[in-house]
């Protein structure tokens, strides 16, 4: 599979060679992928191409890996680091691609010492250090989630160490005005999970400030017109985290879609 990959992409020779009609069908499934400008939708391009280069994918249960899907893969998990470099993505190599929800079994110690354990079902999963676990759903995905940008934001997260929820802040971002826009957003979300109210981010971000900082990422690239109005700050510190202005650019699309 590798190696076919790397001719249909081209690599080792001077360009890579993906056609137009190609990049288009993939993107097509990625509308939020219409809130980049140009410019920077080629270096996405590019840069899926090189992430395509460096990563090892494997499909899990007999899941055969469609070179569409590698694509569609590669450009969500290329997104939240545009701007950042690939060198987010260094210390791991493996993506592990499953049909569907997997389950994988837990053992948990509880505070008298008992050790429970049990089958957990879920989407996707990032391991510190090692692999990507994701699902791909050809039809009837979970609606309003989007397991690639999620699970990649974990991997952002844990370049400071963990998942909590605070990712390596870039230079000139200050730790204190994160901390204050993230855990009153995340007071707020559990408030209203807690309610029964429905919400705009996934009510599994009130899990853990880990999980909160991977769904309001999930939804500032999907939906940035409607974080920026839930949760102003935590917009503005992710644009800055993320050095993009998606809402702005879901703007310009708006108009062009009204033409």
């Amino acid at each position: 599979m590798l190696q076919r990959l790397k001719q249909w992409l081209g690599l080792g020779e001077r360009q890579p060679r993906i056609a137009e009609e190609t990049w288009r069908e993939v993107e097509a499934t990625l509308p939020f992928l219409g809130f980049l400008e140009e410019a920077d939708r080629l270096r996405l391009r590019a840069m899926a191409t090189e992430f395509l280069a460096v990563k090892q994918f494997h499909g899990a249960q007999g899941l055969q890996l469609t070179d569409r899907m590698l694509l569609a893969i590669a450009l969500q998990a290329c997104l939240p680091v545009l701007n950042l470099g690939l060198q987010a993505y260094s210390g791991w190599v493996g993506i592990v691609v499953y049909p569907g929800d997997f389950v994988i079994p837990r053992k948990e110690m509880d505070a008298d010492g008992v050790v429970h354990e049990y089958d957990d079902e879920v989407l996707g999963e990032a391991w510190e250090g090692g692999p990507v676990l994701l699902s791909w759903f050809e039809d009837e995905a979970p609606e309003g989630v989007n397991v690639v940008i999620h699970e990649f934001a974990h991997k952002l997260d844990m370049e400071n160490g963990g998942v909590d929820g605070l990712p390596r802040l870039r230079p000139g971002m200050s730790a204190q005005a994160w901390a204050e826009a993230f855990e009153l957003a995340y007071e707020q979300f559990c408030a209203q999970v807690d309610a029964g109210e429905e919400t705009l981010l996934d009510p599994y971000g009130a899990e853990h400030p880990g999980e909160f900082f991977a769904v309001a990422t999930e939804t500032f690239f999907e939906a940035p017109a409607l974080l920026q109005e839930a949760f102003p700050e935590v917009y503005r510190q992710l644009a800055r985290y993320y050095r993009l202005d998606p809402a702005a650019g879901e703007g310009r699309w708006a108009g062009l879609q009204q033409r």
